[in-house]
């Protein structure tokens, strides 16, 4: 190759490299552009309940509390209302890791993170949050109601079990295929009748029958208290 030659293929190089920069410094400004009017309508309209489940405000107090009480932080470039909304688009519409990233503008390992984060912070939460009745008053639903009480006074709440579809390897899918035709986790959930949850218990494959459930559930080193 000539000296000429190689200058040009120099100056080629340097030009292309130029441009790469310019797209992607421009793709970042369009991607931040995106996502701020796409919060900014998400705080302001009632289209939050749609794509988040949630209204304005209680969407708002969510981001608050999992910044109190469940230590979650602004990332760099990203808000905590960002990686929050993420994480309920998430898990509202059952989107894939690339529907995300294209819906926020961001890389889809960015997208993940963010999620992953959430939710381990939706995690420190369990404890204040989710608590078991004592049985020592009479829920409020069953005190005001002349068709419940005296009847029901000692019903502290309802408890049932659902089948919740989830991915596993293809090796593994036999044993959470049960009741459906795709692979579920057997999740046993207690409630108030207010409809708070005061115990939850995950993990189970598909196939596993309730009342195994239960037992472990009664037996476990945390387990669902029943007051006598």
């Amino acid at each position: 190759m000539t000296v000429s030659g190689l200058v040009f293929k120099i100056q080629n190089t340097g030009e292309i490299e130029n441009d790469r920069r310019t797209i992607t410094h421009d793709l970042r400004i369009e991607g931040e552009r995106v996502r701020s009017e796409l919060m900014s309508y998400l705080f302001s309209t009632e289209l939050c309940r749609n794509i988040l489940r949630m209204t304005p405000p209680a969407f708002i107090g969510l981001c608050e509390i999992l910044v109190r009480e469940g230590g979650l932080r602004p990332i760099l470039r990203t808000t905590v209302e960002e990686q929050v909304a993420k994480a309920l688009y998430l898990l509202a519409h059952n989107v894939t890791n690339r529907e995300l990233a294209f819906f926020f503008r961001r890389s889809g390992e960015s997208v993940s993170r963010h999620f992953h984060t959430v939710l381990r912070a939706i995690f420190g939460l369990y404890k204040k949050f989710i608590k078991q009745p004592d049985g020592f008053q009479v829920p409020s639903e069953i005190a005001s109601s002349q068709r419940f009480y005296p009847y029901f006074k000692d019903c502290i709440g309802a408890i049932d079990g659902t089948h919740i579809r989830v991915k596993v390897p293809q090796s593994e899918a036999p044993k959470y295929r049960g009741r459906k035709d795709y692979p579920t986790q057997n999740v046993l959930a207690a409630c108030t009748f207010d409809l708070k949850f005061t115990y939850v218990l995950a993990g189970w494959e598909g196939t596993t029958s309730d009342s195994r459930i239960m037992k472990e559930a009664l037996n476990k080193q945390d387990p669902l208290r029943i007051p006598e």
